[in-house]
């Protein structure tokens, strides 16, 4: 195993007021350099994590492991390093952590050898019942070697009574509780396998010009697939166990007779990449979508559509395009100012959003401008962002929101803060437009963003997503939470 130093960047001192991306899973089987094309599906799944990334493949022989903290293109950035990893399979992962600190022990894949031999899992989500599960392995003598929730995978596969892999790794999932899109590498096979509800997104794709026609990928997004030159699938469904083998392809699913999927609906306001399609839904053309239902819900008189970029752009092409009113781009951002040297004193966090964003005064100044954004978190970046609005001449400024309030944390695989630091949980919309400075502020309703999924509203006795974050209804029991077994963030 090889593993990189931490990276001379500093993280994103910036984002403070920011969701967090989850992290992004990579599964390949047979192809002639795994590594190299997991390489590039991590790459293209860089926006799901920023903090670590890790590959491990087999050769037939041994399984290689290479981690380190920081982005793909540092981790991965010697070509020796690709070199140390062969072998035709392997898995990847990106991560951002939701549990565990920043540390090297608790990059994945996390590797382990087992009695039928060694098995790397990557995972993307979160365990509600992590705490509870460890609290047990512990008790029973197994030795946790990270911090992160990824871990209780392994040992719950190590103390598995059944024989078989496949066995093995179903006993593990049944025990655990929450989101989790996992992918898993053994010898002799791939697996790959979503929560009973769906709650993370998981895609199959196939390798279509090697010399195998037995070569696969697995991916957290499809918008990973075109780097790799592999062709999309399908969805890997909710509850749905995926083995890949030299005999090819075949699904199982434990979970059949669970309920139906809830998959997060915030994939498709923010997290997946605009260029991805989750089950048979563009998401850039969702974003739109919302733009589109929030200019019907929250209509007011404007010179200008203005997106905060770039999360806000679909959104704000779809606004414009309903409105009739003029899209420009009036905020320019910096995309060299994610990670920086810089040392982050309280005067440079200050300075924050001026160093990412700017305006652009020739399309903003004697305008009524009505911005569009994703979310609002802590409200810091929307009032920093309207105040530099303002003073690039703006007479006028609507802020206008292509989600729903954000008044709840979520305990599924994106990092928020807690309910008491989330502006829309303690202030009501009057108060937080005051508090953020702008003329009037407007929110997408639940039912307009259900009709951007073309759903004819939320069903509110059987939802169809996940958006516990706007409306507090969990799908997956908390019971970490609720025993106190896990602190707020």
């Amino acid at each position: 195993m090889t593993v990189s130093p931490f990276s001379s960047h500093d993280l994103d001192f910036t984002d403070d007021d920011a969701f967090h991306e989850e992290c992004g899973v990579v599964g390949i089987w047979t192809t002639q350099d795994a590594a190299s094309l997991t390489t590039l599906g991590l790459h293209a799944l860089q926006h799901r994590g920023q903090e670590a990334s890790g590959i491990v493949t087999y050769d037939g022989n041994h399984f290689h492991t290479h981690r380190g903290l920081g982005l793909v293109g540092e981790v991965f950035a010697d070509p020796r390093v690709i070199a140390s990893l062969p072998g035709g399979i392997g898995i990847g992962h990106n991560r951002y952590a939701t549990t565990g600190e920043t540390q090297l022990r608790n990059v994945q894949p996390l590797y382990a050898d087992f009695e039928f031999g060694g098995l790397a899992v990557a995972h993307n989500g979160n365990l509600t019942n992590a705490q509870l599960l460890k609290q047990s392995l512990v008790r029973r003598g197994c030795l946790f070697q990270s911090s992160t929730d990824s871990e209780v995978f392994i040992h719950l596969i190590a103390i598995s009574l059944y024989t078989n892999v496949i066995d093995r790794f179903i006993d593990a999932i049944k025990q655990v509780q929450g989101a989790y899109s996992l992918v898993a590498l053994s010898k002799d096979m791939l697996i790959a396998a979503r929560d009973p509800l769906g709650v993370r997104p998981l895609i199959l794709g196939k390798l279509p010009n090697s010399q195998d026609d037995n070569s696969w990928v697995v991916a957290s997004e499809s918008c990973a697939l075109s780097s790799m030159g592999a062709d999309f699938v399908r969805d890997i469904e909710p509850g749905e166990v995926i083995i890949i083998d030299n005999q090819g392809v075949r699904s199982i699913n434990p979970f059949a007779d669970h309920a139906s999927s809830r998959f997060c609906i915030f994939e498709y306001v923010y997290f997946a990449r605009p260029d991805t399609v989750i089950d048979n839904k563009s998401v850039y053309i969702t974003r739109q979508k919302i733009g589109a239902e929030l200019a019907k819900e929250c209509h007011v008189d404007a010179d200008v559509v203005v997106p905060v970029p770039d999360s806000g752009v679909p959104a704000a092409i779809g606004y414009a395009a309903a409105s009739k009113i003029p899209f420009e781009l009036g905020i320019i951002r910096s995309h060299y100012i994610g990670r920086t040297f810089i040392e982050p004193t309280d005067q440079i966090r200050n300075l924050g959003v001026k160093l990412k964003h700017s305006t652009n005064r020739a399309v903003i100044e004697g305008k009524r401008v009505i911005l569009i954004d994703d979310s609002i978190v802590r409200g810091t970046t929307s009032k920093k962002i309207v105040e530099m609005v303002r003073a690039a001449g703006a007479t006028e400024v609507h802020l206008r929101i292509a989600s729903p309030p954000t008044r709840h944390s979520c305990f599924y695989g994106i990092d928020t803060p807690a309910e008491e630091k989330l502006l829309a949980h303690t202030h009501n919309i009057e108060q937080m437009c005051k508090l953020i400075g702008a003329d009037s502020l407007g929110f997408v309703s639940n039912d307009g963003l259900y009709r951007a999924l073309e759903e004819e509203k939320r069903n509110n006795e059987k939802p169809q997503y996940c958006d516990a974050c706007f409306t507090g209804d969990y799908p997956i029991s908390l019971t970490d939470h609720d025993m106190h077994l896990v602190k707020s963030k």
